[in-house]
């Protein structure tokens, strides 16, 4: 499996973790102390995504940036 296919898993990965978890807490069943641990855990995948995201930018601009002239 190559690393971009890789780093997509994770992300989609952990979308659909961020997904549930929201629907978890948007539910009202969790106590304030399961909220409060899902909330921490939803912040961590969000610095997750916002990474793969990044990276995935970085990766673009590079792949589109002109050709260096030679010297």
């Amino acid at each position: 499996m190559s690393d971009a296919q890789t780093a997509n898993d994770q992300f989609e990965n952990a979308l659909e973790a961020l997904e549930a978890l929201v629907r978890r807490m948007e539910s009202g069943e969790l106590s304030l102390a399961q909220s409060m641990d899902e909330f921490e855990r939803g912040v961590a995948l969000v610095a997750q995504c916002r990474k793969t995201l990044d990276e995935a930018e970085q990766r673009i601009a590079q792949l589109s940036a002109p050709p260096a002239e030679p010297e």
